[in-house]
């Protein structure tokens, strides 16, 4: 089901925008969905998590070298770049 955000009750808009990060807009629609993922199998699990090392593999092996810090600020920035209200912890 298809919700306004103008037709939320504001402890329904509160919660909804806590869980996105933002505020909403009154033009908005809002829908919420809850499903239980697939059942997997241990070996499914395990097929999954080495491609994803595998994955990642290859991406570093592409990445330039930085320092700690600077890494720390691309992450920061990315974040802030999709949730403006994002702030580092300290």
């Amino acid at each position: 089901m298809i919700h306004k955000a103008s037709d939320l009750s504001s402890e329904q808009r509160m919660a909804l925008e806590s869980l996105l990060g933002r505020a909403l807009s009154d033009r908005e629609a809002v829908s919420v969905r809850a499903f239980e993922p697939p059942p997997l199998s241990d070996e499914q699990r395990q097929e999954i998590l080495a491609g994803l090392d595998a994955y990642f593999d290859r991406i570093d092996a592409k990445r330039q070298a930085v320092s700690d810090e600077e890494a720390e600020a691309i992450i920061d920035e990315a974040l802030r770049s999709t949730r403006p209200h994002y702030r580092p912890v300290q």
